[in-house]
């Protein structure tokens, strides 16, 4: 793969994470044009942008490829090929011609009528789950409106027995010209939309729109191990497209609530548990609370406040692969407040056997690890 692991596909493109196939294609055509090492012979930053940006379309353009990408980031498509040529058997002289053709009235350029096909709108679910099913996982359903294609006109948008006509503005082209300069620029055409055709007699059911809006039911899979903000992408689970365009998706968006005793950094899961002193002076066998239930804990004779002991694969589970984060737990010494005169007593005795005073820290060196070994 191109350096890109660091790097958002969509900011290399410079598209919005909602983007369609028509803005998408449009954006590594222009990058592609400009980088292209034919037009920069002898300079490598713009041979790296080239290979950035043919492979950030070559992941984005492909559905399944995009899906993971939203998803998991470039770990889930760690399987993409490499960058350096056109995706999708795009050549230089495509890419110059259509875009071109697009913005100019130049040779190479596309002619004809317009397509009246409209990519449907993406659509966001935010969805707030508990803690534990982060970590373990859930199935759940969410009901969502959106537009579907309307039953009546099947989408045309014209009256039973009506059709659409072409535009007269653009003659069925969308877009309507003018001149400026040494170029005839293009622009969408106002009457139409840059559909290319006017209906003049709407459907009654959804006054001219092709789509209607309905409840829906989604099935939502919550893979074990997700985080804060993970987005889950449903292909064709948005809008409805307009004149046999295709759907949107549907983005879940995560929001985990936070647990009351466990804190979770990475897959690993912290946890504070408090002892006494004399169960830290003396060792002791304690029950604590894991995810899955209770379990016990030997705490040595000796341990100090701050000790930290880790059960390995009490954590959180790898998303979509096999094993699981640690739990650590950190052993808070408390400190009793309130005293009995015998409890006092008892102390202060123990304090003056022990030789209580007061000694500066160790910082962990290897001379001070040993003074302290000899001490």
């Amino acid at each position: 793969m191109a350096n890109v692991a660091h790097v958002d596909y969509y900011e290399v493109l410079s598209v919005t994470r909602e983007c369609g196939e028509q803005e998408l294609k449009t954006a590594y055509r222009r990058l592609a044009m400009r980088y292209h090492p034919d037009r920069n012979p002898d300079n490598p930053e713009a041979e790296e942008r080239f290979k950035q940006a043919s492979e950030a379309y070559q992941v984005l353009s492909d559905p399944e490829k995009r899906a993971a990408y939203d998803r998991y980031g470039v770990s889930g498509v760690s399987g993409a090929a490499g960058a350096g040529g056109f995706p999708g058997g795009v050549d230089l002289g495509d890419i110059f011609g259509d875009f071109f053709g697009e913005m100019f009235n130049v040779a190479g350029g596309r002619s004809g009528r317009a397509s009246r096909a409209q990519r449907g709108r993406d659509i966001r679910y935010d969805l707030t789950i508990e803690f534990e099913e982060a970590v373990f996982g859930k199935e759940t359903t969410v009901s969502i409106k959106r537009m579907d294609v309307c039953g009546e006109c099947r989408g045309s948008g014209a009256a039973q027995g009506k059709s659409a006509t072409v535009c007269q503005q653009c003659g069925g082209r969308g877009q309507v010209r003018f001149q400026q300069g040494f170029f005839s620029i293009a622009r969408t055409c106002p009457i139409c939309s840059g559909t290319g055709q006017v209906v003049t007699e709407p459907c009654h059911t959804c006054l001219g729109e092709g789509r209607v809006e309905k409840q829906h039911s989604i099935e939502v899979k919550i893979p074990a191990g997700v985080e804060d903000g993970t987005r889950i992408r449903y292909q064709g689970e948005g809008d409805a497209g307009r004149y046999g365009g295709n759907a949107g998706d549907l983005y879940v968006v995560l929001a985990v609530n936070p647990h009351a005793y466990f804190e979770r950094e990475g897959h690993d899961l912290h946890f504070a548990v408090i002892v006494s002193f004399p169960q830290a002076a003396l060792g002791s066998e304690i029950s604590i609370q894991t995810l899955e239930g209770e379990t016990a804990l030997k705490i040595p004779e000796g341990t100090q406040s701050g000790k930290e002991f880790r059960l390995r694969g009490k954590g959180v589970p790898y998303l979509n692969e096999r094993g699981r984060g640690d739990l650590i737990v950190q052993i808070v010494v408390e400190t009793p407040k309130k005293l009995t005169k015998a409890q006092r007593e008892a102390i202060q005795a123990l304090g003056s056997s022990l030789g209580v005073e007061n000694r500066v820290a160790s910082r962990g060196g290897l001379l001070d690890k040993m003074k302290d070994l000899f001490n």
